[in-house]
């Protein structure tokens, strides 16, 4: 299991929302840069960054500051919010992003979704993001009118190299993950499933440990790191053991 530190960057600061809601605003940082690498000091193998601003917008609004923070890093950074044409994501990738996470066009525009597929394969992932079943897109502001099984076949075919699954209620919230529809979700695709929404403390690690059998490739902490309800380094050691067996 990997655990991944997020970086949500929302006016050019380190954010987390609440179930998504861009008026329910915590600051956690003026610097984005700085938080990041405050993980990365701390041991963090890979990030989690979410252009807010871009997410809601449609179109990149922290480029800069995210080819800062992969150079700096020199760690994988996986990235989201706001890649919605096949150039923005060659940038991206251009810039040091390791792997992309699509929303929006993988489930408006199946089409484009495989073309950004195909043009840099193995490193586009889709981001299913859930509230009791449905699927949110646009920054979570719209009901893409689909759940996730009316998704997955098409996002398998297309070419996509993982999926993360929001539980979007749980986003933010502190109230622990949905195990059900994560293990639902890993049983019905072999693609690599990272688990986000709801990570508060070591005990949701545990509780997600057991799905790594069927496909769960790692989990994505936010608002707990920052608050300190879940220790990165006791998590991080904790998802360590499970590598090694």
């Amino acid at each position: 299991m990997i655990l991944f530190p997020a970086v949500d960057i929302k006016d050019g600061r380190c954010v987390r929302l609440e179930q998504g809601r861009a008026d329910a605003v915590t600051v956690f940082g003026e610097d984005p840069a700085a938080s990041a690498m405050h993980w990365v000091a701390l041991g963090a193998e890979y990030l989690h960054i979410v252009d807010l601003d871009g997410a809601f917008s449609g179109s990149p609004r922290n480029f800069e500051l995210v080819k800062r923070i992969c150079a700096e890093a020199k760690i994988p950074v996986q990235l989201g919010g706001g890649v919605r044409d096949l150039a923005t994501a060659k940038a991206y990738v251009e810039a040091g992003v390791t792997r992309l996470i699509i929303g929006t066009i993988a489930l408006e525009q199946p089409e484009l979704f495989a073309e950004i597929c195909a043009a840099l394969p193995g490193k586009v992932g889709v981001s299913l993001d859930a509230v009791d079943g449905r699927l949110k897109s646009r920054g979570w502001v719209t009901d893409a009118g689909l759940s996730v099984a009316d998704v997955l076949p098409r996002i398998e075919a297309a070419g996509a190299a993982f999926i993360i699954y929001t539980d979007i209620n749980r986003d933010g919230m502190q109230s622990g993950v949905n195990i059900p529809a994560l293990t639902a979700l890993c049983e019905a695709t072999s693609l690599p499933v990272v688990a986000a929404g709801g990570v508060t403390n070591l005990q949701d690690l545990r509780n997600l440990a057991p799905l790594c059998a069927k496909g769960l490739e790692g989990a994505i902490t936010g608002r707990a790191i920052y608050a300190g309800t879940l220790n990165f380094i006791d998590g991080l050691a904790f998802t360590k053991e499970l590598r090694a067996g």
